[in-house]
């Protein structure tokens, strides 16, 4: 189980990195599952292991119902699809957030809204919702940073009062929990990630989950090529034709083989990143105790899948210094998203006049995430915390 397929890449190498942030591993059965799918014959979408994918999904997640997409990106679009946003509409959303939650949006010709974050789960700060709504305001995209939980029951509260939809971007979180329940499960759709920097990896992909029934016909529909092409496999008409716009959303089947050999270890994978987080701190609670950096914040009612392990450093210098020292020793440590509010493309939605939003701002240029991968050994873990430490000490 969490076999290293291979050494560090070859950039890894050739850039000195002999500790990267990431490593893609093999859980399991994933090569025998893929040759399984070759000798079924069917590589295509929606096979076997798409099947099961989609049946341990439901089930672990508590997600109503599950489809395979070819990336989490894919799953927004077709979330955004659903919501049926269009030029008159409003969506609000973290600016701490990867393009894609905010692209499937733009992409159907509504304006994202941007909220800032909480200061400590680096989530949407649910206080500042109501503020944020407007005549205009048709859903609300949360997004669940680390595997950490929003704060889904008032997002939930605020989306039923005024008539909103939500959708959770669940990429980070498969197999967190808010309060018992499964993220992916609570909002009207949500979005997962497979992509190979995530938990449970098939290199490039995601699902779609469906937790409202009227929406599930038509999800179907959009990600076949705006086809009733499932209804046809299942016998429901004789023929199959083009009924809306939609588009090719469907993972291939060598991919979902792969995937379901992650996924039917989730359980071992989710208990060795909890320990890899555990140690992290463990062995970094002095730093924050003395008040050189802070660790993160999980708060009691959620169960966190893991994710990623992340330092708020005091000030972008010492982020930038700290970042530094460990590339120096051949770890690489990263910062995470350039807010959407602060880009080109934000700067051009909002008329050159981006919003101020100062807790998003200040975490993007003091937050450090360190290297965590399954495979990451207790030695070089020991080193990672080793240099954080001397670079404190100089």
């Amino acid at each position: 189980m969490l076999k290293d397929p291979g050494s560090a890449s070859p950039t890894s190498a050739q850039s000195g990195i002999r500790i990267p942030l990431n490593k893609p591993f093999i859980a399991g059965n994933e090569l025998s599952y893929i040759r399984e799918a070759v000798e079924r014959g069917q590589l295509a979408a929606d096979g076997h292991f798409a099947r099961r994918c989609h049946e341990l999904l439901e089930a672990s997640t508590g997600a109503a119902r599950v489809l395979l997409t070819p990336s989490c990106t894919a799953a927004l679009e077709m979330a955004a699809m659903l919501c049926d946003l269009g030029p008159a509409d409003e969506v609000i959303l973290p600016s701490y957030t990867f393009v894609s939650t905010a692209s499937a949006i733009v992409r159907e010709g509504a304006t994202p809204i941007f909220v800032d974050i909480r200061e400590d789960t680096l989530n949407l700060d649910e206080t500042l919702i109501e503020a944020a709504i407007t005549p205009r305001t048709r859903a609300i995209f949360p997004v669940h940073y680390a595997g950490v939980a929003s704060e889904m029951d008032t997002i939930c509260r605020i989306a039923r009062e005024n008539d909103l939809l939500v959708v959770e971007d669940a990429a980070q979180a498969v197999g967190s929990r808010y309060k018992g329940r499964g993220l992916g499960s609570i909002g009207d759709l949500a979005a997962f990630s497979f992509h190979e920097t995530k938990n449970f990896i098939c290199g490039e992909g995601g699902a779609l989950c469906i937790n409202d029934s009227r929406f599930v016909a038509r999800a179907e529909i959009i990600r076949d090529k705006g086809t009733d092409r499932q209804r046809f496999f299942r016998g429901e008409t004789d023929r199959y034709t083009w009924q809306e716009l939609g588009s090719s959303y469907v993972a291939s089947e060598i991919c979902a083989a792969f995937l379901f050999a992650q996924l039917e270890e989730m359980e071992s994978i989710t208990e060795r990143r909890a320990e890899i987080a555990a140690y992290y701190s463990e062995h970094l609670s002095g730093l924050e105790r003395e008040g050189r950096l802070r660790l993160p914040c999980v708060p009691p009612d959620c169960e966190t899948n893991a994710h990623l392990y992340h330092l708020l450093l005091p000030d972008e210098a010492t982020r930038d210094g700290l970042m530094s020292h460990l590339r120096t020793h051949g770890i690489l440590a990263v910062f995470h998203y350039v807010p959407l509010h602060d880009s080109p493309m934000g700067t051009k939605l909002a008329g050159g006049r981006p919003a101020r939003l100062p807790v998003t701002e200040s975490v993007s240029r003091r937050l450090l995430r360190l290297p965590f991968y399954c495979q990451l050994e207790p030695l070089e873990q020991e080193e990672v915390v080793g240099r954080i430490r001397d670079f404190f000490e100089r």
